[in-house]
């Protein structure tokens, strides 16, 4: 049954990579991003870009793994210029298989060093921290744990959410096999599905279910919660930060990469250094209340500054098992 169950699942994949294919054949005349960010998210940045440089845009949404294998698909016959990537790990994947080129040095060198590539093959451009969002009205602040290793606990039976298939998760949950180890991972996910976490799509649908009290608590991304709560500051959801050098609090970066083979080197250089100018930078910290990257840039100012967060270390070269990680995941029975 595994074995039909795991053939189904690549054959799944393979179908949509391929359908993926057949809709990006690129335009000619306009620069190409494959972006997993979201078209809500970030399309009024890419009207910015071409506002102010002349430069068209055709963008390309997806996921960040599912983009990227996309790309590794295509290969040399790639019409991506440049890949936007919500995940660390996507463009970790690209990058150890030989499908980035390197970003210009300047550009580099705008960011903190653990937020780009040693090989200079990605630069990190806003930043979110991973947090315990949750209902105020139904939950102490002075119960919730330090460590995300905590909520296996019995008194957190059923009270949890997660989204197993998002890819801020499956991030995490990379980070925790480099961080913690292999078995540490694999007993944590075991031990949330022996809670019963409730398990949900995505960071939106956490949120949602803990501002209406539908659940108690759930692993999200910062910035989601203060999103609702700009629109509804009634709503009694609040976020929660661990401990200091906990990987619950992991800091997690998206990214732009110069696609190898581009025939617009030029211009993909020119999109990604635009992302990291003050101006962008502002737009991540006031419109989406994610962390800008470029030092001199003022946070949201809801959110602890970067420079006094302690997220444990990570090394985002290390982590490319994207299957790896969903397989993890799937075992797990946390799905």
């Amino acid at each position: 049954m595994l074995h039909r169950t795991r053939f189904i699942a690549l054959a799944l994949l393979a179908a949509l990579v391929a359908a993926l294919a057949a809709s990006c054949g690129g335009d000619d005349d306009a620069l190409t991003i494959y972006s997993g960010r979201g078209e809500a998210l970030v399309s009024p940045l890419f009207d910015r870009f071409t506002d102010e440089t002349g430069i068209e845009v055709d963008v390309r949404y997806g996921s960040s793994g599912d983009l990227a294998l996309l790309i590794e698909e295509e290969g040399d016959n790639t019409p991506a210029d440049v890949f936007y990537s919500q995940s660390p790990g996507a463009v970790a994947f690209l990058a150890a298989n030989d499908r980035l080129d390197a970003v210009a040095a300047e550009t580099l060198e705008i960011v903190d060093p653990r937020f780009r590539d040693e090989g200079g093959l990605y630069v990190g451009v806003s930043g979110r921290q991973r947090v315990l969002v949750y209902n105020s009205d139904l939950v102490d602040a002075d119960e919730l744990p330090d460590s995300v290793f905590d909520l296996t606990d019995d008194r957190f039976r059923g009270e949890v959410a997660v989204a197993p298939e998002n890819g801020s998760f499956q991030d995490f949950v990379t980070a925790m096999r480099q961080i913690d180890g292999e078995q540490a991972a694999e007993e944590w996910l075991a031990g949330m599905a022996a809670n019963q976490a409730p398990a949900y799509a995505n960071n939106n649908a956490i949120v949602e279910a803990v501002g209406r009290g539908e659940v108690p608590m759930g692993l999200v991304n910062h910035y989601y919660n203060f999103r609702f709560l700009e629109e509804d500051p009634s709503l009694p959801s609040r976020n929660h930060g661990f401990a200091a050098g906990d990987t619950g609090g992991l800091v997690i970066a998206s990214s732009a990469s110069v696609v190898r083979g581009t025939d617009r080197p030029e211009e993909a250089q020119e999109f990604i250094e635009f992302l990291l100018q003050e101006d962008a930078q502002t737009y991540f910290a006031e419109e989406t209340f994610e962390y800008p990257l470029r030092p001199g840039v003022d946070p949201p100012v809801e959110v602890t500054p970067l420079e006094d967060l302690r997220p444990p270390a990570f090394d985002v070269s290390e982590g490319t098992d994207l299957r790896g990680t969903a397989v993890l995941i799937r075992d797990s029975g946390l799905q």
